[in-house]
């Protein structure tokens, strides 16, 4: 019986610490450092002032011609790799991307913050 008695005194102390291991809540892993604020969106750009197509005399125009352009608008909001993606004539490309190039926009904005954007513009022409 002191054999019995004795075994269990000595090894009291592994179920007890055995026990407080299995006793211990499991938590998630902490959270990674990088914290992702919430977005308020994205707001595109939008033209604010244009300027007019000077078409030359010369040119032959259908009648409300449609020029379909793409863009990328920078955060100063101006227009820069300008290309012509459908033409109504191939002789008012360059004049059309021209003045486009002079457009002034209000600049896409995310997190409140001006950020650059593409943009796909249509240009109607008319004679």
């Amino acid at each position: 019986m002191r054999r019995i008695f004795f075994a269990g005194v000595l090894l009291s102390p592994l179920f007890l610490s055995a026990a407080a291991h299995a006793v211990q809540p499991v938590t998630d892993p902490a959270p990674s450092s990088l914290v992702r604020p919430t977005s308020t969106g994205v707001k595109p750009a939008r033209v604010v002032s244009s300027t007019a197509i000077t078409i030359p005399s010369s040119a032959i125009v259908p009648n409300n011609a449609e020029f379909v352009l793409h863009l990328n608008v920078t955060p100063d909001g101006r227009a820069q790799d300008v290309q012509v993606l459908k033409s109504a004539s191939a002789d008012l490309n360059e004049t059309v991307a021209a003045a486009v190039r002079q457009f002034r926009f209000s600049p896409a904005t995310l997190d409140n913050q001006p950020v650059t954007a593409d943009m796909t513009l249509n240009v109607f022409v008319q004679r």
